[in-house]
């Protein structure tokens, strides 16, 4: 049962899935009032529990405290309402590269009751008209840097009325800035209801119709107040820093969410490339980095160049499953903890993961507190300890996707289904085996590609590798491997075979890659994320 909403613009309530193709969504431990803002509760909240003279934001050559955040938004949230006409229950676009000024219109746009859409910087026109088209946008707030594809996709959008421009850079010199400095530092939020969606994440990688994850207002909050406060526990010392965009919500969780949430501080870089964040680290001292298992392994290669990443206390491991040899080396060189999760963009964040005081190679860790997953086969039967299967979950946040018929597949008896193949053992621990379609059918025998990739990675010579199954006439499938090697290494015969025997002397040999390719670089999404389908339509082909 839903409660209250503010939402004039009543198209996202319109638009959830029926109450049947639902998740279970315990809220267990998770209490908050009818009515909630979330974007009050980052920041003017901050402000009055005494938070106002420290830093939130660090980007782009300044530093901003939490009262100037408040005012800054505030600002903003005036002329979105006064002057742009936004309404309760209105979607908006933000388009921007990782900066304080995306942090802040995400902030004032949602006071003003407003369903943000916060989208890559990197997409084009035709991809963001698909976005504009099944969220039904009519203004989007875009840093002026960028705003080109999103003009040109106003021009012959059906939806698309106003573009408004930002000065991402910090020197307040665009349109939106200009029409905010004239307004006062006060605002009364909207009175949302914590039911009330604020935020629809579209989802990655997805061909066709993009699919729109949608998420409430106790569901921002509930992220923090779960994964954030019980596995990180993040103090107003804390310093964030990362790589994952904005526009996605694993990013928007670790770069915004969480330190907001505590009164912490957060590093925003444009550019989030390895030696960038290290900068960062080193100058800002950071305490808490967000990023993919490759970034790790480019800082962990700088340390032996000098790098100083001394101050981390916790590295955030996501996106990408984690490998044990890069979790070991980690633990070696740095000392320091290294966490491996598992989230999604349909449960908003991290849902399963690894703990300070409970940690592994090759584990993913344990359910965050009011989750519970399990491993099913295809018919949702539970599956013995140790048996491959899909991963099954829920807890207080869940699937709803923007009327889309795919719900009923994500959803079923109540459990999200991720699409990930995991095994769960004795001890409690569950351990990642593929993405369902990562898994290698080969003369009968399921191999996870993953668990390839961890042997060949345990190699000296190799830097990157990405294993997949490509189509074989005798086998069904063959394991192949595409190979970043280091060290000026020679891609020739001898060093394939090596790398063959290494794999076999790792784990079963029947697992070894019988095709292996050489290449400069491998294909990654502007997370981190290795784009394996690329490699399988290439191989395909």
């Amino acid at each position: 049962m839903l409660g209250p909403s503010a939402h004039v613009d009543t198209f996202s309530r319109d638009n959830l899935p029926p109450f049947d193709q639902w998740p279970d969504l315990p809220q267990v431990g998770f209490e908050y009032p009818d009515y909630i803002n979330c974007g009050v509760e980052l920041t003017d909240r901050l402000v009055e529990k005494g938070f106002g003279d420290r830093t939130a934001l660090i980007g782009n050559g300044r530093r901003r405290t939490y009262k100037e955040l408040a005012d800054w938004t505030n600002r903003l949230a005036r002329a979105l309402v006064e002057n742009y006409g936004v309404t309760p229950g209105n979607r908006v676009l933000i388009r921007s590269p990782n900066n304080p000024a995306m942090v802040a219109c995400w902030l004032a746009a949602t006071k003003a009751g407003a369903v943000v859409v916060n989208t890559m910087p990197m997409l084009r026109a035709g991809e963001l008209t698909k976005i504009v088209d099944k969220a039904e946008i009519s203004l989007a707030l875009c840093d002026t840097r960028i705003k080109d594809e999103l003009i040109a996709c106003a021009k012959d959008s059906r939806f698309l009325k106003q573009v408004i421009g930002f000065d991402g850079t910090a020197n307040h010199d665009a349109e939106l800035d200009r029409v905010a400095l004239d307004k006062p530092v006060t605002f009364e939020a909207v009175k949302t209801g914590r039911d009330d969606v604020c935020l629809l994440g579209f989802t990655s990688g997805t061909t066709g119709i993009p699919k729109a994850t949608m998420h409430f207002h106790r569901d921002v909050l509930i992220i923090a107040d779960g994964y954030a406060k019980e596995v990180l526990n993040v103090t107003p010392d804390d310093v964030f820093v990362g790589s994952p965009p904005l526009a996605f919500t694993f990013g928007l969780g670790g770069l915004a969410v969480f330190p907001l949430r505590f009164g912490a501080a957060a590093t925003l870089l444009e550019s989030a490339t390895p030696p960038n964040m290290i900068e960062i680290i080193e100058k800002y001292r950071a305490t808490i980095s967000f990023t993919a298992p490759t970034a790790y392994r480019a800082m962990m290669k700088a340390m032996d160049e000098g790098a100083d990443l001394s101050s981390l206390r916790i590295a955030v491991s996501a996106g990408e499953t984690l490998p044990a040899p890069v979790y070991e080396e980690w633990t070696r060189k740095t000392g320091k903890p290294i966490l491996d999760g598992i989230g999604a963009t349909e449960m908003l964040h991290i849902f399963i993961t690894n703990r300070l005081d409970d940690r592994a190679p090759g584990s993913t860790g344990k359910a965050v507190s009011g989750y519970e997953a399990k491993i099913v086969d295809e018919d949702m039967n539970e599956l013995p300890r140790g048996e491959v299967g899909r991963l099954a979950v829920r807890g207080p946040t869940g699937c709803r996707y923007l009327d889309d018929d795919r719900q009923k597949d994500y959803v079923r008896d109540g459990w999200n289904l991720t699409g990930d193949s995991f095994t769960h053992d004795t001890d409690g621990h569950f351990h990642f085996a593929a993405r369902s379609d990562d898994m290698i059918l080969s003369a009968g025998y399921n191999i996870a590609g993953p668990e390839v990739e961890a042997a060949l990675l345990s190699h000296e010579l190799v830097a990157e590798c990405a294993v997949i199954g490509a189509p074989d006439e005798e086998r069904g499938q063959i394991v192949e491997a595409y190979i970043v090697l280091a060290n000026g290494a020679d891609g020739d015969e001898e060093t394939i075979r090596l790398l063959q025997a290494h794999v076999k002397a790792m784990i079963a040999p029947y697992k070894y890659p019988r095709s292996v390719r050489f290449v400069e670089t491998l294909p990654k999404t502007q997370t981190g994320k290795i784009q394996r389908f690329r490699l399988r339509d290439a191989a395909s082909s």
